[in-house]
Protein backbone atom coordinates (compact mmCIF):
# COMPACT_ATOMS: atom_id res chain seq x y z
CA UNK A 1 0.00 0.00 0.00
CA UNK A 2 1.09 3.59 0.06
CA UNK A 3 1.87 5.57 3.12
CA UNK A 4 4.33 8.30 4.73
CA UNK A 5 6.63 6.75 6.43
CA UNK A 6 8.40 7.77 10.03
CA UNK A 7 11.77 7.35 10.25
CA UNK A 8 12.81 9.95 12.64
CA UNK A 9 13.26 13.46 13.13
CA UNK A 10 12.66 15.19 9.85
CA UNK A 11 12.83 12.33 8.22
CA UNK A 12 9.39 11.77 6.75
CA UNK A 13 9.09 9.26 3.45
CA UNK A 14 6.53 8.25 1.19
CA UNK A 15 6.02 4.88 0.06
CA UNK A 16 4.04 2.57 -2.70
CA UNK A 17 5.38 -0.35 -0.83
CA UNK A 18 4.26 -0.86 2.69
CA UNK A 19 2.98 -4.31 3.25
CA UNK A 20 -0.86 -3.71 3.49
CA UNK A 21 -1.91 -4.86 7.41
CA UNK A 22 -4.09 -7.51 7.39
CA UNK A 23 -6.92 -8.66 10.38
CA UNK A 24 -4.86 -10.79 13.10
CA UNK A 25 -7.86 -11.55 15.40
CA UNK A 26 -11.61 -11.94 15.80
CA UNK A 27 -11.82 -8.15 17.22
CA UNK A 28 -10.04 -6.06 14.75
CA UNK A 29 -11.49 -4.20 12.05
CA UNK A 30 -9.61 -3.40 8.32
CA UNK A 31 -10.26 0.22 7.21
CA UNK A 32 -10.06 1.84 3.90
CA UNK A 33 -9.10 5.64 4.76
CA UNK A 34 -10.71 8.46 3.13
CA UNK A 35 -9.33 11.32 5.16
CA UNK A 36 -6.49 12.17 7.46
CA UNK A 37 -5.84 15.56 9.21
CA UNK A 38 -2.17 16.67 9.91
CA UNK A 39 -1.89 17.03 13.73
CA UNK A 40 0.19 19.71 16.04
CA UNK A 41 1.52 16.52 17.50
CA UNK A 42 2.60 14.86 13.82
CA UNK A 43 4.54 18.34 13.71
CA UNK A 44 5.93 17.76 16.78
CA UNK A 45 7.24 14.33 16.13
CA UNK A 46 8.64 14.94 12.63
CA UNK A 47 10.32 18.17 14.08
CA UNK A 48 11.18 17.46 17.68
CA UNK A 49 10.92 14.01 17.57
CA UNK A 50 11.01 10.68 18.00
CA UNK A 51 8.43 11.56 20.70
CA UNK A 52 5.65 9.20 20.43
CA UNK A 53 6.91 7.35 17.88
CA UNK A 54 8.68 4.03 19.24
CA UNK A 55 12.26 3.43 18.68
CA UNK A 56 12.61 0.15 20.86
CA UNK A 57 8.92 -2.15 20.65
CA UNK A 58 5.64 -0.26 21.40
CA UNK A 59 4.33 -1.26 24.68
CA UNK A 60 0.98 -1.83 23.62
CA UNK A 61 2.41 -3.47 19.86
CA UNK A 62 6.05 -4.30 20.60
CA UNK A 63 6.30 -2.48 17.00
CA UNK A 64 8.67 0.09 16.58
CA UNK A 65 9.21 2.44 13.59
CA UNK A 66 9.07 3.14 10.91
CA UNK A 67 5.59 3.28 10.67
CA UNK A 68 3.02 5.29 8.59
CA UNK A 69 2.06 8.14 10.72
CA UNK A 70 -1.50 10.17 11.34
CA UNK A 71 -4.21 9.65 13.96
CA UNK A 72 -7.00 11.68 13.07
CA UNK A 73 -9.02 10.12 10.14
CA UNK A 74 -12.30 8.31 8.91
CA UNK A 75 -12.62 5.45 6.10
CA UNK A 76 -15.06 3.03 5.21
CA UNK A 77 -15.02 -0.56 6.64
CA UNK A 78 -13.03 -2.98 4.29
CA UNK A 79 -12.75 -6.40 6.40
CA UNK A 80 -14.38 -7.41 10.21
CA UNK A 81 -13.17 -9.71 12.16
CA UNK A 82 -15.89 -12.34 12.97
CA UNK A 83 -16.65 -11.24 16.32
CA UNK A 84 -17.27 -7.59 14.89
CA UNK A 85 -21.02 -7.05 15.22
CA UNK A 86 -21.65 -2.96 15.95
CA UNK A 87 -19.91 -2.08 12.17
CA UNK A 88 -20.22 -3.90 8.75
CA UNK A 89 -18.09 -4.09 5.23
CA UNK A 90 -19.31 -0.65 3.42
CA UNK A 91 -20.22 1.20 6.97
CA UNK A 92 -17.94 5.30 7.04
CA UNK A 93 -16.34 5.13 10.22
CA UNK A 94 -14.00 7.06 12.71
CA UNK A 95 -11.65 5.82 14.84
CA UNK A 96 -10.71 6.68 18.48
CA UNK A 97 -6.81 6.71 18.37
CA UNK A 98 -6.03 6.14 21.70
CA UNK A 99 -4.36 2.41 22.61
CA UNK A 100 -3.84 0.84 25.72
CA UNK A 101 -4.05 -1.65 28.39
CA UNK A 102 -7.00 -3.45 26.65
CA UNK A 103 -5.45 -3.88 23.03
CA UNK A 104 -2.57 -5.53 24.39
CA UNK A 105 -4.28 -9.01 23.56
CA UNK A 106 -4.74 -8.23 20.24
CA UNK A 107 -0.86 -8.33 20.02
CA UNK A 108 0.49 -10.62 22.78
CA UNK A 109 -0.74 -13.17 25.52
CA UNK A 110 -0.29 -10.24 28.36
CA UNK A 111 -3.61 -9.41 29.63
CA UNK A 112 -2.00 -7.32 32.53
CA UNK A 113 -3.41 -3.60 33.28
CA UNK A 114 -1.95 -0.34 34.87
CA UNK A 115 -4.04 0.81 37.72
CA UNK A 116 -5.81 3.67 35.55
CA UNK A 117 -6.57 0.81 32.93
CA UNK A 118 -8.24 -0.83 35.42
CA UNK A 119 -10.51 1.88 36.99
CA UNK A 120 -12.14 2.51 33.50
CA UNK A 121 -9.81 5.37 32.82
CA UNK A 122 -8.22 4.48 29.98
CA UNK A 123 -7.25 7.94 28.41
CA UNK A 124 -4.61 7.77 31.34
CA UNK A 125 -3.43 4.23 30.53
CA UNK A 126 0.55 4.98 31.77
CA UNK A 127 1.57 2.05 28.65
CA UNK A 128 -0.84 5.18 26.17
CA UNK A 129 0.13 5.18 22.79
CA UNK A 130 -1.52 6.03 19.20
CA UNK A 131 -2.87 4.22 16.38
CA UNK A 132 -0.45 6.09 13.79
CA UNK A 133 1.76 7.86 16.46
CA UNK A 134 3.24 4.68 18.20
CA UNK A 135 0.71 1.08 18.33
CA UNK A 136 0.50 0.31 14.26
CA UNK A 137 0.42 2.10 10.83
CA UNK A 138 -1.91 5.27 10.80
CA UNK A 139 -4.38 7.05 8.65
CA UNK A 140 -1.30 8.49 6.23
CA UNK A 141 -1.94 5.41 4.37
CA UNK A 142 -4.60 3.14 2.15
CA UNK A 143 -5.23 1.00 4.56
CA UNK A 144 -5.60 0.47 8.57
CA UNK A 145 -6.16 -2.16 11.10
CA UNK A 146 -7.55 -1.29 14.51
CA UNK A 147 -9.47 -2.72 17.47
CA UNK A 148 -12.92 -3.09 16.76
CA UNK A 149 -13.70 -1.16 20.20
CA UNK A 150 -11.97 2.19 18.47
CA UNK A 151 -14.26 2.52 15.69
CA UNK A 152 -17.52 3.93 15.51
CA UNK A 153 -19.94 4.38 12.59
CA UNK A 154 -20.95 7.78 11.57
CA UNK A 155 -24.21 8.67 10.08
CA UNK A 156 -24.96 9.39 6.77
CA UNK A 157 -25.09 13.16 7.22
CA UNK A 158 -21.66 13.43 8.05
CA UNK A 159 -18.99 13.44 5.10
CA UNK A 160 -16.22 11.94 5.52
CA UNK A 161 -13.95 14.74 5.39
CA UNK A 162 -15.69 16.12 8.38
CA UNK A 163 -15.30 12.74 9.60
CA UNK A 164 -11.68 13.17 10.11
CA UNK A 165 -11.91 16.10 12.33
CA UNK A 166 -14.09 14.54 14.84
CA UNK A 167 -10.77 12.60 16.71
CA UNK A 168 -9.57 16.94 16.91
CA UNK A 169 -12.92 18.06 17.99
CA UNK A 170 -13.07 15.19 20.57
CA UNK A 171 -9.84 16.77 22.39
CA UNK A 172 -11.77 19.93 22.44
CA UNK A 173 -15.13 18.04 24.00
CA UNK A 174 -13.06 16.02 26.40
CA UNK A 175 -11.13 19.08 27.64
CA UNK A 176 -14.67 21.10 28.21
CA UNK A 177 -15.98 18.08 29.91
CA UNK A 178 -13.23 17.95 32.24
CA UNK A 179 -14.42 21.46 33.38
CA UNK A 180 -18.28 20.97 34.27
CA UNK A 181 -19.17 23.82 32.18
CA UNK A 182 -22.58 24.80 32.89
CA UNK A 183 -25.02 26.19 30.37
CA UNK A 184 -24.38 29.94 29.98
CA UNK A 185 -20.84 30.04 31.81
CA UNK A 186 -18.34 32.41 30.33
CA UNK A 187 -14.66 30.89 28.83
CA UNK A 188 -11.49 32.04 27.79
CA UNK A 189 -9.88 30.11 25.03
CA UNK A 190 -6.09 30.81 25.33
CA UNK A 191 -4.33 30.27 21.68
CA UNK A 192 -6.52 30.20 18.15
CA UNK A 193 -4.63 27.36 16.82
CA UNK A 194 -6.71 24.17 15.58
CA UNK A 195 -7.26 22.95 19.29
CA UNK A 196 -8.28 26.07 20.53
CA UNK A 197 -10.72 26.42 17.63
CA UNK A 198 -11.80 22.88 18.18
CA UNK A 199 -12.54 24.07 21.89
CA UNK A 200 -14.54 27.02 20.64
CA UNK A 201 -16.66 24.49 18.68
CA UNK A 202 -17.29 21.96 21.55
CA UNK A 203 -18.01 25.33 23.98
CA UNK A 204 -21.03 26.22 21.61
CA UNK A 205 -21.76 22.53 21.52
CA UNK A 206 -22.22 22.73 25.48
CA UNK A 207 -23.91 26.30 24.95
CA UNK A 208 -21.41 28.06 26.49
CA UNK A 209 -22.07 31.81 27.30
CA UNK A 210 -19.20 34.43 26.58
CA UNK A 211 -16.18 32.82 24.90
CA UNK A 212 -12.84 34.78 23.87
CA UNK A 213 -10.28 34.10 22.40
CA UNK A 214 -6.97 35.39 23.11
CA UNK A 215 -4.63 34.72 20.11
CA UNK A 216 -1.39 36.94 18.62
CA UNK A 217 -1.86 36.43 15.44
CA UNK A 218 -3.96 38.54 13.00
CA UNK A 219 -5.32 35.22 10.97
CA UNK A 220 -5.70 33.35 13.68
CA UNK A 221 -8.45 35.96 15.38
CA UNK A 222 -10.14 36.38 12.47
CA UNK A 223 -10.55 32.08 12.13
CA UNK A 224 -12.13 32.64 15.66
CA UNK A 225 -14.06 35.79 15.09
CA UNK A 226 -15.67 33.63 11.64
CA UNK A 227 -16.44 31.06 14.68
CA UNK A 228 -19.02 33.74 16.25
CA UNK A 229 -16.73 34.54 19.64
CA UNK A 230 -14.91 37.59 21.10
CA UNK A 231 -11.55 37.89 19.88
CA UNK A 232 -8.78 39.45 22.13
CA UNK A 233 -5.27 40.44 21.13
CA UNK A 234 -2.79 40.12 23.95
CA UNK A 235 0.02 42.29 22.06
CA UNK A 236 -1.58 45.17 22.32
CA UNK A 237 -2.39 45.03 26.20
CA UNK A 238 0.52 45.49 28.98
CA UNK A 239 -2.06 44.21 31.76
CA UNK A 240 -3.55 41.30 29.70
CA UNK A 241 -5.21 39.99 32.61
CA UNK A 242 -6.74 43.07 33.49
CA UNK A 243 -8.30 43.83 29.93
CA UNK A 244 -9.72 40.21 30.07
CA UNK A 245 -11.15 40.25 33.18
CA UNK A 246 -12.41 43.81 32.15
CA UNK A 247 -14.66 41.71 28.94
CA UNK A 248 -16.41 40.50 31.90
CA UNK A 249 -17.86 43.39 33.33
CA UNK A 250 -19.30 43.19 36.21
CA UNK A 251 -17.32 39.67 36.91
CA UNK A 252 -13.80 39.28 38.51
CA UNK A 253 -13.15 36.85 36.01
CA UNK A 254 -13.62 33.56 33.62
CA UNK A 255 -15.65 30.28 34.74
CA UNK A 256 -13.26 28.56 32.83
CA UNK A 257 -10.33 28.63 30.61
CA UNK A 258 -8.64 26.72 28.28
CA UNK A 259 -4.71 26.93 27.31
CA UNK A 260 -4.11 25.24 24.27
CA UNK A 261 -0.74 27.57 23.59
CA UNK A 262 1.53 25.87 26.58
CA UNK A 263 3.99 28.68 26.90
CA UNK A 264 4.37 29.98 30.75
CA UNK A 265 2.38 33.23 29.62
CA UNK A 266 -0.95 31.60 28.92
CA UNK A 267 -0.72 29.07 32.20
CA UNK A 268 -0.76 32.29 34.52
CA UNK A 269 -3.27 33.60 32.54
CA UNK A 270 -5.38 31.22 32.59
CA UNK A 271 -5.14 30.64 36.53
CA UNK A 272 -5.00 34.55 36.97
CA UNK A 273 -7.82 35.92 34.45
CA UNK A 274 -10.44 33.27 36.03
CA UNK A 275 -12.78 33.93 38.74
CA UNK A 276 -13.87 32.72 41.99
CA UNK A 277 -14.05 29.13 42.21
CA UNK A 278 -12.95 29.20 38.56
CA UNK A 279 -10.93 25.99 36.52
CA UNK A 280 -8.32 26.21 33.81
CA UNK A 281 -7.79 23.38 31.55
CA UNK A 282 -4.30 22.79 30.28
CA UNK A 283 -4.89 21.34 27.12
CA UNK A 284 -1.71 22.14 25.39
CA UNK A 285 1.11 19.21 24.66
CA UNK A 286 3.84 21.12 26.45
CA UNK A 287 8.24 20.46 26.68
CA UNK A 288 9.71 18.16 29.53
CA UNK A 289 10.21 21.14 31.53
CA UNK A 290 8.91 23.07 34.45
CA UNK A 291 7.46 26.26 34.30
CA UNK A 292 6.90 28.46 37.16
CA UNK A 293 3.21 29.58 38.96
CA UNK A 294 2.04 31.19 42.18
CA UNK A 295 0.08 28.42 44.22
CA UNK A 296 -1.64 31.25 46.42
CA UNK A 297 -3.32 32.48 42.81
CA UNK A 298 -5.26 29.42 43.31
CA UNK A 299 -5.36 28.97 46.77
CA UNK A 300 -7.08 32.58 47.83
CA UNK A 301 -10.18 32.09 45.68
CA UNK A 302 -10.60 28.48 45.60
CA UNK A 303 -9.45 28.03 41.62
CA UNK A 304 -8.75 24.55 40.02
CA UNK A 305 -6.13 24.06 37.64
CA UNK A 306 -5.87 20.54 36.46
CA UNK A 307 -5.38 18.80 32.67
CA UNK A 308 -7.14 17.52 29.90
CA UNK A 309 -5.48 14.15 28.75
CA UNK A 310 -6.99 12.94 25.14
CA UNK A 311 -10.54 11.67 25.05
CA UNK A 312 -12.64 8.46 25.65
CA UNK A 313 -14.72 6.92 23.22
CA UNK A 314 -18.14 8.40 24.99
CA UNK A 315 -16.48 12.05 23.76
CA UNK A 316 -16.10 10.67 19.99
CA UNK A 317 -19.80 9.41 20.57
CA UNK A 318 -21.04 12.28 21.98
CA UNK A 319 -19.02 14.90 19.35
CA UNK A 320 -20.95 12.31 16.10
CA UNK A 321 -24.14 13.24 17.87
CA UNK A 322 -23.47 16.60 18.61
CA UNK A 323 -22.77 17.16 14.71
CA UNK A 324 -25.59 14.52 13.79
CA UNK A 325 -28.42 16.42 15.14
CA UNK A 326 -26.72 20.46 14.48
CA UNK A 327 -26.12 20.46 18.14
CA UNK A 328 -22.39 21.46 16.87
CA UNK A 329 -22.12 23.63 13.62
CA UNK A 330 -21.30 21.61 10.44
CA UNK A 331 -20.66 24.64 8.75
CA UNK A 332 -18.71 25.75 11.27
CA UNK A 333 -16.44 23.26 11.58
CA UNK A 334 -16.19 23.04 7.41
CA UNK A 335 -14.17 26.42 7.97
CA UNK A 336 -11.27 24.81 9.77
CA UNK A 337 -10.84 22.97 6.76
CA UNK A 338 -8.28 24.83 4.96
CA UNK A 339 -6.25 22.42 2.52
CA UNK A 340 -6.91 19.27 1.06
CA UNK A 341 -4.48 17.24 -0.82
CA UNK A 342 -3.14 13.81 -1.66
CA UNK A 343 -0.91 11.18 0.00
CA UNK A 344 1.64 11.35 -2.33
CA UNK A 345 2.06 15.34 -1.97
CA UNK A 346 1.37 15.01 2.32
CA UNK A 347 5.42 16.07 3.07
CA UNK A 348 5.73 18.88 0.78
CA UNK A 349 2.33 20.55 0.81
CA UNK A 350 1.19 19.18 3.95
CA UNK A 351 4.11 19.04 6.58
CA UNK A 352 6.31 21.66 4.92
CA UNK A 353 3.21 24.11 4.23
CA UNK A 354 2.35 24.09 8.29
CA UNK A 355 5.62 24.64 9.68
CA UNK A 356 6.64 27.70 7.33
CA UNK A 357 2.56 29.41 7.35
CA UNK A 358 1.38 27.84 10.08
CA UNK A 359 -0.78 31.03 10.69
CA UNK A 360 -2.36 30.33 7.49
CA UNK A 361 -3.79 27.14 8.05
CA UNK A 362 -6.28 25.31 10.43
CA UNK A 363 -6.48 21.74 9.38
CA UNK A 364 -4.80 20.31 6.41
CA UNK A 365 -6.79 16.87 5.10
CA UNK A 366 -4.71 14.12 3.37
CA UNK A 367 -6.15 11.14 1.12
CA UNK A 368 -4.70 8.53 -0.78
CA UNK A 369 -7.41 8.58 -3.27
CA UNK A 370 -7.44 11.01 -6.19
CA UNK A 371 -8.89 14.38 -5.63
Amino acid sequence: MKGLLYYGNRDLRYSEDIETPQIRNANEVQIDVAWCGICGSDLHEYLEGPLFMPTVADHISGKKMPLCIGHEFSGVVKTIGKDVTHVKVGDNVVVEATTHCSDRPRFCNDHSKCLACSQGFFNCCSRLSFTGLGTDHGGFSDTVVVGADHVLKIPDNIPLDIGALVEPLSVAWHAVERSNLREGQSALVLGGGPIGLAVVMALQGHNAGKIVVSEPAEIRRQFAANLGVEVFNPTEHDDCVGALRELMGIKEGFDASYDCSGVPATLLQSIEALGPKGIAINVAVWPNVPTPYMPMDLTFQEKTATGSMCYTITDFEQVIEALHTGQMSMEKVRMLITGKINLKDGIEQGFARLISHKEQNVKILVTPHAI
